[in-house]
């Protein structure tokens, strides 16, 4: 039931919008707005700004009865000009080739954080830059002779938070300091629970110290970071197979967070439109595979070997060249064919460690499988395809979905799950429906 100040604040939301025809929306073309439906008196998020309107949405929305949408009253000024728009499509600087070949260097020379763990005035000895629309920024300036401290309003710039990737044992030692709620002064803990966080974040520190589920949201939400880092390291040197034993340890963790808390996955997934890493893409896969390995009913031990599975899915990136995986534009058939080959790759390189467990090589082969048998490389269908397989590749289609990248906005949780719902044939229906109630709680 909801409560009395809940109603207002669902009221308030509504009154802040303005609606708009689904008829009037341009197709191939940019949303300069964010787009929002009303289902039962909830406001949710339907399309980001930036996104390039389909006419796979507009069918999506007229199946789902939906004839009007809504933008946000300050948006409502860009409507005029939006509606007045040419067919000619604007040149975004993300076609200016030097921009974005700065962008991918830099890119690679940083690595990205998640800002939960920024308390604003902790003091930390690594520095902090801002990654937003190719362009880095510096917003801390730190090391371990001039500490630097983190600034509340910093923390609300738009874009991904990233440190040097030199920095990472600095930022690992940082994480090590949070490990339990103790470890924070009464000072810092003052600050963090004063601070205004984004509105997108789904988890903020301030939640976790006030909730007594507190350290063991912190150990997870760590575990997720610390996971980030030693995939980072296996894609760069993936013949280390003590950092897939180290992999096992935080996966432990992750499964136990998640058996105590079936919410947990909203902790570890990255939820804030994030920049494509593939590191990062690598740790959101596993969660969810995890996530709904549990809420089918696998054992422990299935849970586990499908997470490393999940967690290593696209390890043959590891050996394709810069050149092609950051390529700015449509890749040609022969690029295609070699993004494909990290499948196969992925296997040879897993075959080398025995670390690594046999029944999780079906998350790794057939991720990109489809029921139909129009998936890659077997182009194997129906039970040909086993349910790690066929877990694995509904969490790496949603999430790579909802991650930006630099020609694509992220799709919201709500477009992304009818987008892949809409693939009749290519997904498990029985698993996307406990994957979509899993869910249910992202806007």
């Amino acid at each position: 039931m909801l409560t009395k100040s809940s109603r207002i604040n669902i009221q308030s939301e509504l009154d802040r919008l303005t609606p708009l025809e689904v008829d009037k929306l341009l197709e191939g073309r940019r949303l300069p707005f964010d787009i929002v439906i009303k289902d039962r008196g909830v406001v949710k998020p339907l399309f980001n700004k930036g996104m390039v309107f389909t006419a796979v949405a507009k069918e999506m929305l007229r199946e789902k009865g939906i004839s009007e949408v809504f933008i946000t009253i300050k948006d409502a000024s860009l409507l005029e000009d939006y509606l007045a728009e040419t067919k000619t499509q604007k040149t975004s600087f993300y076609d200016d080739p030097l921009a974005f070949k700065n962008y991918s260097f830099y890119k690679d020379q940083h690595h990205q954080i998640d800002r939960t763990f920024l308390i604003p005035g902790t003091k930390i000895t690594f520095s902090l830059f801002i990654l937003n629309k190719l362009n880095f920024s510096p917003l801390v300036h730190a090391s371990p002779l001039t500490p630097g401290e983190i600034n509340e309003l910093l923390l609300n710039e738009e874009g991904d938070i990233v440190i040097k990737k030199s920095d990472i044992p600095l930022y690992n030692q940082y994480l090590e300091s949070l490990s339990t709620s103790d470890t924070l002064s009464q000072e810092d803990r003052t600050k963090a629970l004063r601070a205004t966080v984004r509105e997108r974040a789904k988890i903020v520190i301030r939640d976790i110290l006030e909730s007594p589920e507190g350290p063991r949201k912190l150990k997870g939400l760590g575990a997720k970071e610390k996971a980030k880092i030693v995939m980072r390291e296996l894609l760069n040197h993936p013949e280390r197979g003590e950092k897939i034993e180290e992999l096992k340890k935080i996966l432990s963790t992750m499964i136990d967070n998640t058996l105590q808390d079936r919410d947990a996955v909203y902790d570890l997934i990255s939820l804030g439109g994030y920049d494509y890493y593939t590191y990062t893409h690598s740790v959101n896969v596993a969660a969810l595979a995890i996530s709904l390995g549990i809420a089918i009913g696998l054992k422990r031990a299935e849970v586990e070997r499908l997470g490393i599975g999940a967690m290593l899915h696209d390890i043959g990136k590891s050996v394709i060249s810069h050149e092609i995986l950051h390529k700015q534009g449509k890749l040609d058939d022969r690029e295609y064919r070699i993004i494909q080959s990290h499948v196969i790759e992925g296997e040879r390189i897993l075959r080398a460690h025995k670390e690594f467990p046999e029944e999780a090589f079906s998350a790794v082969l057939q991720h990109h499988e489809k029921l139909s048998g129009r998936g890659y490389p077997f182009r194997l269908s129906g039970k040909e395809i086993t349910p790690f397989g066929r877990i694995t590749a509904i969490a790496d289609c949603y999430d790579a979905l909802t991650t930006r990248r630099p020609y694509k906005p992220a799709l919201t949780p709500f477009y992304a799950l009818s987008v892949i719902a809409k693939e009749t044939g290519n997904y498990d229906p029985d698993l996307l429906k406990i994957f979509i109630k899993m869910l249910g709680k992202i806007k």
